[in-house]
């Protein structure tokens, strides 16, 4: 039973995920099937949005706040760095 129990908390994410992907799938053969395409569309993109959640959390991603500002750190640095490399008068004509 501890088996069982650690590894739903530990799957708990990826788990979730799974599910709100199928109800997504299920809800937007459902709009379809109604001729909804605007709300079927709606769950194609929740449904895209979770898959991507689901291969971030197996691949071992992590997205918080300082992961993001140490992304946006090092954009803002390479961003500075070529455009201090760049000649003066570019594009040349």
């Amino acid at each position: 039973m501890a088996t069982l129990t650690a590894s739903l908390v530990v799957m708990r994410w990826e788990l979730l995920s799974a599910v709100l992907m199928f109800f997504a799938s299920t809800f937007k053969t459902k709009c379809r099937q109604t001729s909804h395409p605007v709300m079927a569309f709606v769950f194609s993109g929740i449904g895209v949005g979770l898959t991507c959640w689901f291969v971030a959390g197996l691949l071992g991603m992590t997205f918080s706040m300082e992961n993001f500002n140490n992304f946006l750190n090092i954009t803002k640095e390479a961003f500075i760095n070529i455009m201090s490399q760049t000649p003066p008068a570019w594009p040349m004509p």
